[in-house]
C-alpha cells in the first residue's frame, strides 16, 4: 500500500490508545492514517499461535468494570470468565477466597481460610464497598498515601495483606512493594467489584483487532515505522506525511524519543512461562496465588477461563513471575500450585516483557495532558492509568483535543 503524501490527521501507532483516538476521529469525518511500526494492531496486546495454542504476549486479561470497556463489543470477543477470587496455596493444601455475591455458596470456605482474622476480613469487604461504591472524586479527594499504608490503615493489614493481597496486587501493578499510588488502587479496586476478569476467544490481540475493523479502509498501514515527528509532518522510511494534527500514541520510551521532553517512562516488567498439562487440575477458573517469599506472583489454567486458547482438550497454565527467570526455575513451584509432578508440565513458551507498564506510584497524575501544542498531541496508558482503561480513555481525550483545534 502505498503512503500518502497528505492526512488532515496522523495518528503514529496503532495499539488501544492510537486506535481509541483514530476511531472516534474518522466517526466524526475526519481524514485519518494511522501508522504503524510492526505488523500488528493492539500495540502490546498481541496475540500468537504456538503449537495451535493461543498465546498473548504475557498473561493478560480484560476487566470489564474498567468504563471504558463499554466502548466495546464484548459479544464479540466471545469472552470467557475467570471466577472472581483467588486460591490461596496452604500446607499440601489450597484455600478458596470467592467473591459471595457472584457464588454465595463459597462464603464458608471463604470466612474461613487462612488469610488473617475476621477482623482482617471484615476490614478487606469494607474497603471493597468504600472503592466500588463511593463517588469517583470523593476517592481521588482522600488522602494520598501508597497502597500498602492504604490498605494497613484500612485495617487489611497481617495476614490478609502478605497472603492475598499483596501476591494478587503484584500480578496486576508489577511491583511486590505496594508503592503505588492509594489512589490508583481505589480506582483498580473499583473494576474488579464492578466489573469481571475474562479473556477472548480469539486471544487479546483481539480487542485492538476490534477497534482497528472500524476505520475505513486504508486508514491503517501496518510495518510503517516512524523516524520522527515534527509540527505538520510525520518521517517514515518511505517518506513525509504532512498533517494539520500529529497525534503520537505509541509505547512511553518511544513517545519519548519521538517527542523530546516528554516525561514518559514504563520501567514495570513481568515474565511468563507457558506450560500444557494433560487435563486441569481444578473444577473451576480460578487464579493461584505465589506463595510468600516465593518465586511465583501467580498461575493460572487459562483453559479453565477460556476454553478455545486450546486446540483440544490440554489445559494451558500460565505463571508469572516479577523478575525474569528461567523455566527451569519455576517449574517445582507452578507443579507445587497445581497439585501435579512436574513431569506433568510441558514447557510451550516463555515471555519477559520488558517495558510491560507505567508505575502509577504517589503523586499520582491522572489525566495528564493530552494536547502539547503546535498541532503535537499524545496518548497512551502513561497519559492516564497503567492499564488498558487509561489507554481507551488518553486515546478518547486526544481525540476530543484533536477536534477542537480542527474546529478553531
Amino acid at each position: 500500500m502505498t503512503q500518502p503524501t497528505r492526512a488532515e490527521v496522523v495518528v503514529v501507532g496503532a495499539g488501544l490508545a492510537g486506535l481509541a483516538a483514530a476511531t472516534r476521529l474518522a466517526a466524526a469525518g475526519r481524514d485519518v492514517l494511522v501508522l504503524e511500526g510492526s505488523d500488528h494492531v493492539g500495540g502490546r496486546l498481541s496475540t500468537d499461535r504456538i503449537d495451535g495454542f493461543v498465546v498473548d504476549r504475557g498473561f493478560q486479561v480484560l476487566n470489564t468494570g474498567y468504563p471504558r470497556v463499554a466502548d466495546l463489543d464484548l459479544a464479540d470477543l466471545d469472552l470467557g470468565y475467570f471466577r472472581t477470587g483467588a486460591r490461596i496455596p496452604g500446607e499440601g493444601t489450597t484455600h478458596r477466597v470467592v467473591d459471595p455475591r457472584s457464588r454465595p455458596t463459597t462464603l464458608p470456605a471463604t470466612v474461613t481460610a487462612p488469610i488473617g482474622t475476621l477482623r482482617e476480613k471484615a476490614a478487606l469487604a469494607a474497603f471493597s464497598v468504600r472503592a466500588g461504591y463511593l463517588p469517583v472524586r470523593r476517592l481521588l479527594a482522600a488522602p494520598e498515601r501508597t497502597a500498602e499504608e492504604a490498605l494497613r490503615s484500612a485495617g487489611a493489614g497481617g495476614e490478609s495483606l502478605d497472603r492475598f493481597l499483596r501476591p494478587f496486587l503484584a500480578g496486576v501493578l508489577l511491583e511486590d512493594g505496594l508503592e503505588t499510588s492509594s489512589r490508583y488502587l481505589d480506582l483498580l479496586w473499583r473494576s474488579f467489584v464492578r466489573g469481571r476478569i475474562g479473556l477472548p476467544a480469539r486471544g487479546m490481540q483481539a480487542v485492538g483487532e476490534q477497534l482497528a475493523a472500524r476505520l475505513p479502509v486504508h486508514a491503517l498501514q501496518l510495518g510503517r515505522r516512524v523516524t520522527g515527528v515534527t509540527p505538520g509532518e510525520v518521517r517514515t522510511g518511505s517518506g513525509s506525511v504532512r498533517a494539520d494534527a500529529v497525534v503520537v500514541a505509541t509505547d512511553p520510551a518511544t513517545a519519548a524519543e519521538l517527542l523530546p521532553g516528554l516525561p514518559a517512562s514504563a520501567p514495570r516488567q513481568v515474565t511468563t512461562h507457558l506450560h500444557v498439562l494433560p487435563t486441569s487440575p481444578w473444577d473451576e477458573p480460578l487464579l493461584v496465588l505465589g506463595r510468600p517469599g516465593g518465586p511465583l506472583v501467580n498461575t493460572v489454567v487459562l483453559t479453565d477461563a477460556q476454553p478455545r486458547y486450546s486446540p483440544d482438550d490440554r489445559a494451558l497454565v500460565a505463571s508469572s513471575t516479577l523478575a525474569p527467570t528461567r523455566e527451569a526455575d519455576g517449574r517445582e513451584e507452578i507443579a507445587r500450585a497445581h497439585g501435579v509432578a512436574t513431569t506433568d508440565l510441558a514447557h510451550l513458551t516463555s515471555i519477559t516483557v520488558t517495558g510491560a507498564q507505567p508505575a502509577a506510584v504517589p503523586p499520582l497524575e491522572l489525566r495528564r495532558p493530552v494536547d502539547l501544542g503546535d498541532g503535537l498531541f499524545v496518548c497512551g496508558d502513561h497519559r492516564d492509568t497503567p492499564s488498558i482503561q487509561g489507554a481507551l480513555a488518553s486515546g478518547a481525550r486526544a481525540a476530543r483535543a484533536v477536534l477542537r483545534q480542527l474546529r478553531a
